[in-house]
């Protein structure tokens, strides 16, 4: 069951770089691990670094894919990417803001794809 997970995780997460792609955005990293945590996507468009945080739901039963990207899992998030700032010189100046790729149905299979811009804020 993990390893199924794992593997439409992983799928998912090539479908969202690839819809962030057709629509402008240049990925510069994914998967970007550290102790803080993990970055799922990293994306700059329009001069703004995107860190993108790609959840994958069957139904959007229990608030969906969006949902799912609670308060916790935020603070990991803000905590991995302020270490890849400091790590990446290119990225330091660049604005940046949180967005989420929601794909709910199976990401080989009929889905559907929501992506929320600047879904949180670091404080």
């Amino acid at each position: 069951m993990a390893h199924l997970r794992l593997q439409r995780g992983e799928a998912a997460e090539l479908l969202a770089a690839n819809y962030l792609q057709v629509r402008g955005l240049k990925v510069l990293g994914r998967n970007l691990r550290c102790k803080a945590g993990e970055l799922d996507l990293v994306c700059l468009g329009d001069g703004v670094l995107a860190i993108v945080e790609v959840r994958q739901r069957e139904t959007a039963q229990f608030g969906g894919a969006a949902a799912s990207v609670t308060a916790g899992k935020q603070r990991k998030i803000i905590r991995a990417a302020k270490f890849f700032m400091r790590r990446e010189p290119s990225w330091r100046d660049l604005p940046i803001r949180f967005d989420v790729v929601a794909v709910e149905g199976l990401p080989e299979g009929v889905h559907r794809i929501e992506w929320i811009k600047d879904a949180f804020r670091a404080t």
